[in-house]
């Protein structure tokens, strides 16, 4: 992705879902601000709150469209606060706004203190941001990728080879430095895109699908790069469909559907409010069930019966006692000579309160369009809040 600029020519920066900057000829146009650039620790107008995100009633429509209708964040300093929801439940256009990708319809947002609307060249000083596909050029090496990204935010050329080669160590990528992007893994070259939303070490992160595609392998490797980077200072906005991943990551966790937040709290609250321990048992043979029934009620709480799937002969009940609950019915069905295939504890998951609050998987929902402005494939320039 080698640019140049001839004679009386500007290069500005365009903004993409798709990954983290590109860089085009705009000789017609002002220069747009980059997401970051070089900077003052502070802007002056900024407001000091423990929160580095806030949207309150976020609105935004795509045609007869509601992406976001009444949103609503709150996001700590210093944290991986995950937003969850099925495909088109508002989360990337989420990310958009708050980024100043796209013009908010309504409600309102800061982001490092600063008002998203009345300044988003402020805001974009203060962020990075790492789309769903790499950014990066696959025909540079690692290194000349992220010393070009230096040098598109002004950095020089001699900033930009030691703020290159402190973000290599820093993602692990020292050994593959000089091999270009496109011999890389997927982890790697993932690691080398979050290295490049890093260049100037913005206050906030928004992470919109950093694992999509990847290998278990893979996955682990950005996790272990978005723990360090918040260990360091950053907060992280993650967006997912990776329901472990967020558990994993995230200390708190916003589930938006149909374009507006349906739940917030950190993953074991919102486990909690699915119940807690279930014992489950599996019978060996069908004709079991009823002994199997019969041992589960005993230690099951007060106020539930156990439920019943004789297709995979399965009984289960929530439990207060989760220890002497499974060391009582063990015992009680190996003294009735019941054979079972499977028994244990299962506690509650955050696909139990996906489910519970969503009522449906990842499929498209009916508010967020399959495809927006800025959704193609490809490098595109997306709408950019002035």
């Amino acid at each position: 992705m080698a640019c140049s600029a001839g004679p009386g020519r500007k290069l500005s920066t365009v903004y993409s879902d798709k990954g983290t900057v590109y860089s085009v000829d705009r000789s017609s146009t002002p220069e747009a601000t980059p997401v970051s650039t070089p900077t003052t620790p502070h802007a002056p107008h900024a407001q000091h709150t423990p929160y580095s995100v806030r949207a309150e009633g976020l609105r935004k429509r795509y045609g007869d469209k509601r992406a976001l209708d009444g949103f609503d964040l709150a996001v700590r300093a210093g944290t991986v606060h995950g937003l969850l929801g099925p495909n088109g439940a508002g989360k990337t256009t989420a990310v958009r706004v708050l980024a100043t990708l796209v013009r908010l319809d309504g409600g309102s947002a800061t982001v490092a203190g600063i008002d998203v609307a009345a300044d988003p060249r402020g805001v974009r000083r203060r962020i990075g941001l790492a789309g769903q596909y790499a950014a990066v050029d696959e025909i540079l090496s690692g290194r000349q990728n992220l010393e070009m990204f230096g040098r598109l935010f002004h950095l020089g050329g001699r900033r930009a080879r030691l703020r290159a080669a402190e973000l290599l160590e820093r993602f692990d990528l020292v050994a593959a430095a000089d091999l270009t992007a496109g011999d890389y893994s997927g982890g790697m070259r993932r690691r080398l895109d979050l290295a490049a939303s890093m260049i100037l070490a913005p206050d906030v992160l928004f992470l919109d699908e950093p694992t999509t595609g990847l290998d278990p392998r893979g996955r682990g490797e950005v996790w272990d790069s978005v723990r360090a980077l918040v260990a360091g200072g950053t907060t992280v906005l993650l967006t997912t469909q990776y329901l472990d991943e967020a558990d994993k990551l995230a200390s708190r966790i916003t589930v938006i559907d149909q374009g507006r937040a349906i739940a917030d709290d950190t993953p074991d609250g919102l486990k909690s409010t699915v119940g807690g321990d279930r014992l489950e048992v599996v019978a060996a043979d069908p004709a079991d069930l009823a002994a199997v029934t019969e041992a589960v009620a005993r230690v099951a709480d007060a106020d539930a019966a156990p439920e019943r799937d004789m297709a995979e002969r399965r009984v289960h009940a929530p439990v207060t006692d989760r220890v002497a609950a499974l060391t009582e019915v063990a015992r009680a069905l190996q003294d009735q000579g019941v054979t079972v295939e499977d028994i244990g504890l299962r506690r509650p998951s955050l696909d139990d309160v996906f489910l519970r609050l969503t009522g449906h998987g990842a499929g498209p929902s009916r508010t967020e369009p399959a495809s927006e402005p800025g959704t193609g494939g490809g490098t595109e320039a997306v709408e950019v809040a002035a």
